[in-house]
């Protein structure tokens, strides 16, 4: 019986996952470490040279995010250091978090 449970379990956690993908909800973001190289407000994008993005199975580079929120850009200016969350939100690289480094 405790098989069957768990077996039971996984199968409605890969279902969850796989509804979710579906209906174009965000994978889980981690955060990667990243240099603000370009801001570009009327746009709302960011450009960033970052390190390996695994929830994207992203290799480090430099690319420009689309942001979720237009906010961001006022919290960082271009040289900074920053933690950030991304994911591909309606087809587009979006940062869904930034901060400053530590």
């Amino acid at each position: 019986m405790n098989h069957m449970t768990t077996a039971l379990t996984r199968r409605i956690a890969s279902i969850g996952l796989a509804a979710a993908a579906l209906i174009g909800l965000p994978a889980h973001a981690q955060s990667s470490d990243a240099e603000v190289m370009k801001i570009d407000k009327p746009q709302q994008k960011i450009t960033l040279k970052h390190g390996e993005i695994k929830n994207l199975d992203m290799p480090p580079m430099t690319m420009v995010f689309r942001v979720q929120d237009a906010g961001m850009l006022d919290t960082v200016k271009v040289g900074d250091k920053v933690k950030f969350d991304a994911d591909k939100v309606g087809g587009q690289y979006t940062v869904v978090k930034l901060a400053p480094a530590n």
